[in-house]
């Protein structure tokens, strides 16, 4: 596919960086040639330098034959202006348009072919939100991320000395838990991803990916490890856009404080949030940690733009008794480095907000995809269309399937999706060996290496028969 990507932000980058590995044609623009330059010393694609905004600079970046537009530079502005010109002058197929500012969700006519002609838009630090209330709502969970409209959950969680399953294999967990289904899809030790079966054995530090109805999961993880405390105080260092997204959020459920290093910031600040404590100060600043009680916080929040202050004022958070510490990391290298030791949870935002994105470029009929262990592995929702004629799955048990090793069908939902206003009876199927699969399942698959991708796409698409 032929993709042009607008900005070589920390967004572009992720997302070039993830197409660019699936054999895809990528043009990236930005007007800031060093930047272009570093990546594309590390990725091997086409750059172009120029105001994306301008219909000059789109066709050199080749957007008359290009199948997809990626505008995710940093200026709303522009990524709108790049949309309408890519439809109107190139007639692009499909364009995606990042967007920071709320305002656009009231209107969203605006984004309409007969407007700005956005077929798909994204928030980031709205998905970073998103992200972590969740976190927050499972205070056991390294991840926890949903399939089928929230019908079904996936959830790392470490695997802790003393857990029911820690040390046992991973077929009792059905002994333990009769009454519920579940499925582990995937466990980490240390680095090594193990596809597990019945024999294997869990181990305390695993890091282990649970996957079941929504309605379960918090069973399914206190096998795995003890029942934390609900979160209750938050500290959060930042008040940029995604800390004061999150306060807003969760201001009339948890007590909330926010630390911005920028006075003027803090006032708007202060003056935005009916229910949250915003201090002026510096998040690495000891005594203000001691001073606002960070022993007694069962959550600190690194959440500025600078992943040294977050780094260092994450571990300063734990060292002074904070219960856990979370820390946003953009650079990679980093989070690889300080996840699991002394930063409980380590976040890159833009790992985070690319699967939206990769569900609109897989091919096939890809409903939610999320990115894993920050980009090294991938869970995807898969439609599956066709009949037992032109389909390589339909009618054909689990354990037959010709899957890849290293891919794991973890759950299957049945039925229709409701209309609006009505109740969910779509049918939430663990996924064992002697399951058969139908027509229109919706299929949710773990892939311990996102290399697979291309495999697993021709493995589901319909043969020509079907149209």
């Amino acid at each position: 596919m032929k993709i042009v990507i607008l900005g070589a932000g920390q967004v572009g980058s992720s997302v070039a960086e993830s197409l660019v590995s699936e054999d895809n044609e990528i043009t990236v623009v930005d007007t800031d040639l060093p930047r272009l330059a570093r990546l594309q010393d590390r990725l091997d694609l086409r750059i172009v330098v120029g105001n994306a905004a301008l219909p000059a600079v789109l066709e050199r970046a080749g957007m008359a034959d290009a199948e997809l537009l990626v505008a995710v530079t940093q200026s709303d502005q522009t990524n709108l202006c790049a949309c309408r010109t890519a439809a109107t002058l190139f007639n692009t197929p499909t364009k995606i348009a990042r967007l920071r500012s709320a305002d656009y969700g009231r209107y969203p006519h605006l984004l309409d072919a007969k407007n700005f002609a956005v077929d798909f838009s994204l928030c980031p630090e709205q998905i970073v939100t998103d992200y972590i209330v969740k976190l927050l709502e499972f205070p056991e969970a390294l991840q926890v991320l949903e399939f089928a409209d929230g019908l079904v959950s996936l959830v790392a969680v470490r695997a802790f000395a003393g857990g029911p399953l820690v040390g046992r294999p991973v077929s009792d967990l059905r002994r333990h838990i009769p009454t519920l289904d579940a499925r582990i899809a995937a466990i980490y030790r240390g680095d090594q991803p193990i596809i597990p079966d019945g024999d294997t054995l869990i181990e305390s530090g695993d890091e282990v990916f649970c996957l079941a109805a929504t309605r379960d999961i918090r069973q399914v993880m206190s096998e795995l490890r003890r029942r934390e405390r609900p979160t209750r105080r938050i500290l959060v260092a930042g008040g940029g856009n995604i800390g004061e997204r999150l306060a807003t959020a969760t201001q009339g459920r948890f007590q909330i404080k926010i630390i911005e290093s920028n006075e003027d910031r803090a006032k708007t600040l202060g003056a935005a949030l009916d229910r949250a404590l915003v201090l002026i100060g510096d998040a690495t600043d000891e005594q203000l940690l001691a001073s606002e009680g960070i022993e007694d916080m069962d959550i600190f929040l690194a959440l500025t733009n600078d992943d040294e202050d977050n780094i260092l004022s994450a571990l300063l958070a734990k060292f002074m008794g904070a219960r856990r510490v979370l820390a946003l990391i953009n650079r990679r290298a980093y989070a690889d480095l300080v996840q699991a030791d002394r930063i409980d949870i380590a976040i890159s935002p833009a790992q985070i907000s690319i699967g939206s994105l990769l569900a609109h470029v897989r091919r096939g009929d890809v409903a939610r995809v999320h990115s894993l262990r920050r980009g090294a592995a991938e869970a995807m929702e898969l439609v599956v269309h066709g009949d037992s004629g032109t389909s390589k799955v339909i009618g054909r048990r689990i354990d037959t399937l010709d899957l890849p090793a290293g891919v794991t069908v973890g759950a299957i939902v049945r039925g229709p999706r409701p209309e609006p206003g009505r109740a969910d009876r779509r049918e939430v199927i663990i996924a064992h060996h002697d399951r058969v699969i139908e027509a229109e399942d919706h299929i949710i698959l773990f892939l311990i290496n996102k290399s697979l991708v291309p495999k697993v796409e021709r493995y589901f698409q319909v043969g020509f028969g079907f149209f």
